[in-house]
């Protein structure tokens, strides 16, 4: 880590009373969770990305809640890293006013005592369950059972126990599931109608939740003031809403700090009001934050 990088950052950090984390799918890596990119992006041969679509549901959503099923599991099993430690640090602070926008669904940020009026999880959660019924709004939060219902039980492993250990594991076999045994919407039961909950996450082709957006454009345009300093973090930042964010902090006059394991030497060097910080956002932001929220121990 550049010392005068260091230097220069921790100094405006000192000063700065309102600060934006973006945060993407790289702070949970140290977590032991994927970031869905190359070979990552896989689950049992098939593409996740078309697997996160409302028309993948419709044709088959006992393949998509077994996928999911996958999902909670090793959300559940990951724990939050230093990263999401020195985040809830910083979003409790009371002299600083300080939201963090997650691009996750894993619930880690949720799960490290993060302030929660302070959290937008602009993607939803994987803990989250809505109700697909046009006619029903039921939805549950923090729901953190697994397996969610009997016929999911060992869905939650993407390989046979018993050929981990050889040097090509066989997947598990996907099973032929039907409506009734996923998850059913208790409100609809009652009402003596079958209606299945889906994962409360945005999918491809879906809308992001126009709330938080419309809270998080308040932050950004408050009479407070401009934001002095947005942290971006594991993520390129270059998708919508999230290259937006990073540009009006800028064209407000504050400053971006980038904290990835791929980062460009100008970037690096300081220049433009920008400071990159190359390496594990879980063990940079201990460091760097520490001026302000002290020390950031092992979970």
């Amino acid at each position: 880590m550049n010392k005068q990088t260091l230097a220069e950052f921790q100094e405006h950090l000192k000063k700065s009373r309102r600060i934006v984390a973006l945060v993407g799918a790289g702070l949970s890596v140290s977590s032991g969770l994927p970031t869905f990119r190359g070979a990552e992006g896989l689950w049992k041969n098939f593409n996740m990305i078309d697997l996160a679509t409302p028309d993948a549901f419709y044709i088959d959503p006992g393949l998509v809640w077994q996928f999911y099923s996958w999902r909670r599991y090793s959300a559940l099993a990951a724990k939050p890293n230093r990263g999401h430690l020195a985040l809830a640090k910083l979003s409790n602070l009371p002299q600083t006013n300080f939201i963090t926008i997650t691009q996750n669904v894993d619930g880690l940020s949720a799960r490290s005592g993060h302030n929660s009026d302070n959290l937008y999880e602009i993607h939803g959660s994987l803990f989250t369950l809505k109700c697909t019924s046009f006619m029903c709004n039921y939805i549950e939060y923090n729901n953190f059972k697994a397996p969610l219902t009997p016929a999911l039980r060992g869905t939650e492993h993407e390989f046979l126990k018993s050929s981990l250990d050889s040097e090509s594991p066989e997947f598990s076999p996907v099973k032929q599931m039907k409506d009734s045994e996923l998850p059913q919407c208790p409100v609809c039961k009652s009402s003596g109608t079958q209606s299945i909950l889906r994962p409360g996450v945005v999918w491809f082709g879906e809308s992001l939740p126009m709330q938080e957006l419309n809270e998080i454009d308040d932050f950004l345009e408050s009479e407070e003031g401009p934001v002095d300093l947005i942290l971006v973090i594991g993520t390129s930042g270059t998708v919508y809403p999230a290259n937006s964010y990073v540009d009006r902090v800028r064209l407000q006059g504050g400053k971006v700090a980038i904290f990835n394991t791929d980062i460009d030497e100008s970037e690096i060097e300081g220049k433009d009001g920008v400071w990159g910080f190359k390496g594990d956002a879980a063990e940079l932001l201990p460091v760097v934050l520490e001026p302000l929220i002290g020390e950031v121990k092992q979970p």
